[in-house]
């Protein structure tokens, strides 16, 4: 078994394809958004998305909820982390060495809590 797609929840979905294509230029994804509240980033083997909730109430994040990007190099891990505060993300952990990991955990626009590891 393996992981299909990720998707997380979003009240601007302007705002947050902004940040993810900015966030995610050059890793070679395909974008694309199959309706006016969803947007997908394809790579080899995963999707990755944020969407208005169908149920149209107010996205929230979700406590304890975290999604992880393999970004290659600790170099890549600084890079992006520090790309994604300058997009308007939030800090929740700098980058550095977590046991076996080169890691930076960051929160996007709408809260949601992403790791970037080597």
């Amino acid at each position: 078994m393996k992981m299909n797609y990720f998707v997380v929840g979003t009240n601007d979905i302007h705002a947050s394809r902004a940040f993810y294509d900015a966030l995610f230029e050059g890793e070679e994804l395909l974008s694309m958004s199959p309706s006016a509240r969803m947007t997908y980033w394809i790579g080899e083997g995963f999707a990755f998305a944020v969407a208005r909730p169908f149920d149209d109430k107010p996205a929230t994040h979700g406590n304890g909820t975290m999604v992880g990007f393999c970004v290659g190099t600790k170099e890549e891990v600084e890079r992006i982390h520090a790309l994604a505060l300058k997009l308007g993300g939030t800090c929740e952990g700098a980058p550095n060495q977590r046991g076996p990991k080169f890691s930076a955990y960051v929160r996007d626009l709408d809260g949601n809590k992403l790791c970037l590891s080597d």
